[in-house]
């Protein structure tokens, strides 16, 4: 694959935990290697969110990158499970909920999310097997 950017990329906070788990639980309902990845801590993960004008040091929230367009918070879950296998893609109704109210929800848990779940003192290693879905 030689465009990095041509599959949906899910830059994610690789020290959370909730976070880590929420890739995996992607790459195993992705059995076609659809989506790639990268921490929002990794040098990748900053050069991609100042391509698309959002700050590097943000990491409260999921990012997909999808043809060009950076989505986040509840947008970016949302678009994802509608990429997965099984009847994860059913999810994808919750898009019509307005925004500010799936966005509010999303901050929340965020918010929270280290206090419920704790924090990894560095980033998620991914397994030789699937090393090749994470940018460098």
């Amino acid at each position: 694959m030689n465009d990095p950017t041509a599959s949906p990329i899910v830059l994610f906070d690789g020290v959370c935990n909730v976070c880590s788990s929420a890739v995996q639980f992607i790459i195993r309902r992705d059995p076609a290697g659809r989506f790639r990845f990268a921490s929002l801590q990794s040098e990748a993960g900053r050069e991609l969110l100042l391509r698309h004008g959002l700050p590097a040091d943000r990491i409260d929230t999921i990012v997909l990158i999808e043809n060009g367009r950076s989505y986040t918070r509840s947008t970016a879950i949302l678009r994802v499970v509608r990429g997965l296998k099984g009847a994860w893609p059913l999810l994808y109704g919750g898009i019509i909920i307005p925004r500010p109210l799936r966005d509010g929800l999303y901050r929340w848990f965020a918010a929270n999310r280290y206090r419920w779940f704790g924090q990894r003192e560095s980033c998620m290693l991914p397994t030789p097997d699937i090393r090749r879905r994470f940018l460098e």
